[in-house]
């Protein structure tokens, strides 16, 4: 845990080194400002010791936005130093001799960095606009050529995503009428006796077929049994490693869900694809709800025919995003052909409230249509 609050604490080190000591101020005024960034910089700390858990801050929504905006402001303008620092090396280098930046320039990285996250969190805490997919599939039976289902995953309910939040997804997500809506992982963060009032308009979601849920990796941070029986309470389905055929007009389809990959952990079961599709029906399409796409070649393998996935936000930051891609089998977002199936990574219904940031990579409510491929 000290390695994690000081990893987070690298960006602000950096700025102070590289940005605010150069600037022409006094000692005493750039220590003040060293001291306010450190602060700045330690939300994480803070959640922890609000809730036990750095994935759980327990403020206010209005405070918990002014720490992500400050935090982030942080981030970017280290990006924007270390990209500065890397053009004046290669300017020095060419010239040959040493170039410095003025503190107009410095300034100017403030407040792009400050501009930019203020932009960056309010991408990432709105209501997600409604993103359309489609999907071929060569199995799929006739029948369900154009089957809608609505994905939501990376909810992490909390005190940034709370009720009204909720309330207003699960509007949007009646509202399309799709004929099934699954829950690909991430929806909470925080505990039951905590989160409950945020994650009580969940029982509102309505589809034809129903509507399904697996576990991510928060869930299992915070007791993967309680809310995965909470979540069942709410009138969801849970699919840990199982399946449900659902049939349509003497036609069937698998959707089948796997448990998350840190599961083992915590002593619970690993995800595995075979247990889940045990005893499907054979020679028809399945739909995989995995919400770490890093093992879709392994699902692929094994007879999926799509898998549904989140976890990587998208990336956060274009340019950026394919950092996420290396920890994940080199998927980050969008729609990918993994050896013949077609595998979607999910950019989010919301994000982690530790680092609430979005630039060209925006949050989505996810329709996807089911195609008979030719």
């Amino acid at each position: 845990m000290i390695r994690f609050h000081l990893m987070f604490a690298l960006p602000c080190l950096f700025v102070i080194a590289r940005f605010l000591w150069p600037l022409p101020w006094s000692v005493r005024s750039r220590l003040a400002a060293a001291v306010v960034l450190l602060l700045a910089s330690q939300y994480h700390l803070y959640s922890r010791l609000s809730s036990g858990s750095v994935f759980s801050p327990e403020f206010p929504k209005a405070i918990v936005i002014a720490f992500n905006w400050a935090f982030s402001a942080i981030l970017l303008l280290a990006l924007l130093q270390l990209a500065i620092d890397l053009l004046l090396l290669v300017a020095s280098l060419v010239r040959w001799r040493r170039l410095a930046i003025s503190p107009r320039l410095r300034y100017g990285l403030a407040a792009a960095a400050m501009v930019l996250a203020a932009i960056g969190v309010h991408q990432a805490v709105r209501v997600p606009p409604l993103k359309e997919v489609e999907i071929h599939i060569a199995k799929l039976p006739a029948q369900f050529d154009g089957y809608q289902i609505v994905q939501l995953t990376d909810m992490h309910i909390s005190r940034l995503f709370d009720a009204p939040w909720t309330r207003a997804v699960v509007a949007d997500a009646n509202g399309l009428d799709a004929n099934l809506i699954v829950v690909t992982g991430d929806m909470i963060d925080g505990a039951i006796r905590d989160r409950a009032g945020d994650v009580a308009p969940l029982r509102g979601l309505h589809a034809k077929d129903g509507v399904y849920v697996i576990p991510g990796n928060h869930e299992y941070f915070f007791g993967h049994d309680a809310w995965m029986q909470y979540f069942t309470d709410l009138g969801m389905t849970a699919l840990d490693n199982s399946h449900v055929v659902i049939e349509r007009g003497g036609a069937q389809l698998v959707l089948a869900g796997v448990t998350d990959v840190t599961a083992p952990n915590t002593g619970l079961p690993a995800p595995d694809v075979a247990q889940a599709l045990k005893g499907a029906p054979t020679n028809t399409a399945v739909v995989l709800l995995d919400h770490q796409p890093r093992n879709a070649r392994h699902a692929a393998a094994l007879g999926a025919d799509v898998q549904l996935s989140g976890h990587t936000h998208g990336g956060l930051i274009a340019g950026l995003d394919r950092l996420f891609a290396l920890a994940n089998g080199g998927f980050v977002s969008g729609l990918y052909e993994v050896d013949g199936m077609q595998l979607y990574v999910n950019n989010g219904t919301a994000l982690w409230p530790g680092l609430a940031l979005r630039l060209g990579r925006p949050s989505e409510l996810t329709r996807i249509t089911l195609r008979k491929a030719n």
